[in-house]
């Protein structure tokens, strides 16, 4: 495989891309990864969810192909998408906090204790959880249970474990898959 210039087209990078040149992606991350970033966060006004969001179009962009370089220039299609999933995630972040909001305002009296049959039920599947974890890598358990035990995003996961972003998220969705897979064989 011929190496790609870094001062390649993005037109010609993108061609490397769709032919399997990995590198490519880089080098278009190097090329507007700040644009990106710079999008998210003027929208989203935090950090590690503009990092976050920086990475998942980039991911997008590299998994979907649905940009044509002939109807617009790539940094347009970058922004268009980072502003469309900000916005997304603004919504989203909304409608969590609404959520909280009304399980906030909801009495405690209205939850009553769960039934000696509930309570087993509960036990039996937190035990078929924690059965299926162990059989996950170190990575893998140790970054899911620092997310979902922990509350921590990937960016506090990454900068606290001294691994790259990219390794963090592959090894969550990776664990993620596995576990579903698991949890799936245990229930079915």
């Amino acid at each position: 495989m011929a190496r790609i210039r870094p001062d390649a087209s993005d037109a010609e990078l993108i061609q490397s891309l769709r032919a399997g040149q990995q590198q490519a992606l880089g080098i278009l991350y190097d090329r507007y990864g700040g644009l990106v970033y710079t999008v998210a966060m003027k929208i989203l006004n935090q950090p590690d969810e503009a990092e976050d969001l920086t990475q998942e179009v980039f991911l997008t962009f590299w998994k979907q192909d649905k940009f044509d370089p002939s109807r617009a220039a790539l940094s347009t299609y970058l922004c268009l998408l980072t502003r469309s999933r900000a916005i997304n995630k603004i919504h989203s972040r909304a409608s969590r906090q609404r959520s909280v909001e009304r399980l906030q305002q909801t009495a405690p009296a209205e939850f009553s204790a769960p039934t000696p049959l509930e309570q087993a039920s509960l036990e039996e599947q937190q035990q078929t959880v924690r059965h299926a974890m162990t059989q996950l890598s170190d990575n893998q358990r140790q970054i899911l249970e620092m997310s979902y035990f922990r509350g921590m995003t990937q960016a506090e996961i990454a900068q606290q474990l001294r691994m790259p972003l990219g390794t963090v998220k592959t090894n969550a969705r990776q664990g993620l898959i596995k576990l579903r897979q698991l949890l799936g064989e245990a229930i079915g």
